[in-house]
């Protein structure tokens, strides 16, 4: 689908209706951003996002049990005449921030496969390609997986301007900025877009649309309103597209000169619960958030409760109306609770004036709303698939790597499972780089078409200890090579690397051995000539003596 002719075309495209205001949930819990919130689970509201406005009773009904609107914490309206006092528990921004690093923590190791390429080019283009994951771009590696966490998917874009940077470089677009288009399942082509600065009226909606396509960009400038992509204007009309009018032929194309998508799509995991029978979204991703937003409402009502006993059990004196000192006609009366030193009353009662205070103190249900809130935390993380002890919960001190991975088990579960998504990606976005480094910025002596591989570091190391001892006890069984130990425990290094090793393992060893040694060589002849009762030996003690003379049985160590 080319981009769209001027006219009133709805924008974003009405078949992303709901997966987009589905995002728009998601990114209220993941910003935490209470305002947002409200407006989403208020029913229909003029908080708009990208033109997209959430219409919470519409759209959720179809997920509640006969059509029942859903009661949501975040969804009632204040109470007239008292100040906002609910509460917000960031967990869904915890969640994502914990996706992202149990993936991208550390860098993975990307080789290239030998037998699709010469050594030289080999060993250059994996120099390259980890100059592609410095610093920024892990930093962007590791953004695109936080975004999927909480937004269910996004998309990774190969960009270069020499300019600027002497090689490409990632950059993340977010799920519902991106309208794609699928062949059997894959990315075929993709419209990316943007809303640029309003130019005149506040009214007025400016966007920049890119439609990608294997070899070509289509650029495209359009000015309308909320909802609607209206006329399409030239490049020159809006400063923040007049870049383009210099890249683009007649026609707003430029030939990247690459024949695939610059776009790469990274899902969160599969399959989308939600969207089914909804056209063109099924390779969607699917949120961590998704089913649990009802916990997590439930969540900030519970610590609201909380603080709302802390303010209701702060102490209260009620006083009787004669102890009031008066400040004159229409004045009203005080009650100065520091003066020491006062006059009694002259009253009927028995107990006077003391027992006419009364003081008025709610409990705080402290263990009800810490059990409750911590059950729901717990069942949150647990539905989002990962363990509580990755959060901080108690237990997290372990002894050994076995028992914290045994108490990480659902996080390391679901890392495993994202895997399956991210490393595909990671592996066609680098690809893409490769292409565009070699096409467009002079790189030399790389191979674009070299296919590559990529391997995750253990999200949990080893005890050094426990596997030295391991390994201790495999040599002395005579049951492990020095190869096979190295590799144990460098599992990141390749073949070369572990011979490497090994050899200068046993060179240290041989330059340990003190000169003159006879064991130190394999010729028989010189080993024999050092046993016991050969002709070297007359001058050494006798045969089956020691140092000392003592007797030494000979099959005996020494």
């Amino acid at each position: 689908m080319p981009l769209p002719p001027s006219g009133n075309t709805p924008w974003p495209p009405p078949q992303l209706e709901i997966p987009h205001a589905d995002m728009d949930m998601w990114r209220a819990w993941y910003a935490g951003d209470t305002t947002h919130l409200a407006a989403v689970y208020g029913g229909p509201s003029s908080y708009t996002r990208n033109g997209v406005a959430r219409q919470f009773f519409e759209v959720d009904k179809r997920r509640t049990v006969g059509g029942d609107e859903l009661r949501m914490f975040w969804g009632q309206a204040p109470t007239p005449g008292q100040q906002a006092a609910k509460l917000h528990v960031p967990i869904a921004g915890d969640i994502a921030e914990m996706s992202a690093n149990l993936l991208w923590a550390e860098v993975p190791q990307v080789t290239v496969d030998v037998d699709s390429t010469d050594a030289d080019a080999a060993k250059a283009t994996t120099a390259q390609i980890g100059r592609y994951l410095d610093d920024r771009g892990h930093a962007k590696l590791r953004e695109a997986a936080e975004l999927t966490a909480g937004l269910s998917n996004a998309y990774l874009r190969v960009v270069w301007d020499t300019s600027l940077r002497p090689r490409p470089w990632l950059d993340v677009i977010p799920a519902d900025a991106v309208v794609p288009e699928w062949q059997w399942g894959v990315l075929a082509a993709a419209t990316a877009w943007r809303e640029l600065a309003p130019l005149e009226e506040a009214s007025e909606v400016w966007r920049l649309l890119e439609y990608h396509t294997p070899g070509t960009i289509e650029y495209g400038v359009y000015k309308g309103g909320v909802g609607v992509l209206g006329i399409r204007m030239d490049f020159a009309d809006h400063p923040e597209a007049e870049f383009l009018t210099g890249r683009t032929d007649e026609h707003g194309r430029q030939a990247t000169q690459i024949n695939r998508l610059l776009i790469t799509h990274l899902p969160n995991v599969l399959p989308n619960r939600l969207w089914d029978g909804i056209p063109d979204t099924a390779p969607l991703g699917r949120s961590d958030y998704a089913g649990v937003e009802p916990l997590m409402d439930a969540l900030d009502e519970s610590w609201s409760s909380w603080m709302r006993d802390l303010r209701l059990g702060k102490a209260r004196l009620l006083l009787p109306q004669s102890m009031l000192e008066t400040e004159g006609a229409g004045k009203g009366g005080s009650f100065d609770l520091e003066q020491e030193v006062r006059v009694a009353l002259n009253m009927l009662d028995e107990g006077g004036a003391k027992d006419s205070i009364t003081m008025v103190q709610f409990a705080i249900r402290v263990d009800d709303h810490e059990r409750t809130a911590k059950a729901l935390r717990r069942q949150i993380l647990s539905s989002a698939g990962y363990s509580a002890q990755s959060f901080g919960e108690e237990g997290t001190v372990a002894v050994t790597a076995t028992e914290v991975a045994a108490r990480k088990e659902e996080s390391l579960t679901t890392r495993g499972l994202k895997l399956l998504y991210q490393r595909p990606a990671l592996l066609e976005v680098l690809s893409t780089m490769l292409w565009v480094d070699a096409v467009h910025c002079g790189a030399k002596g790389i191979d674009p078409a070299a296919e590559l591989t990529a391997s995750w570091p253990a999200a949990v190391q080893p005890d050094p200890e426990a596997q030295a001892r391991t390994l201790s006890l495999l040599d002395s069984a005579g049951a492990i090579s020095a190869f096979m130990k190295v590799r144990g425990l460098h599992p990141e290094w390749d073949e070369e690397e572990v011979v490497e090793e090994v050899q200068r393992i046993r060179a240290d060893k041989a330059d340990a051995v003190p000169a003159g040694d006879p064991f130190s060589t394999t010729d028989p002849a010189v080993i024999d000539a050092a046993l016991p009762g050969s002709v070297a030996d007359d001058a050494q003690p006798g045969a089956g003596e020691g140092i000392d003379g003592q007797p030494v049985d000979l099959g005996q160590t020494v």
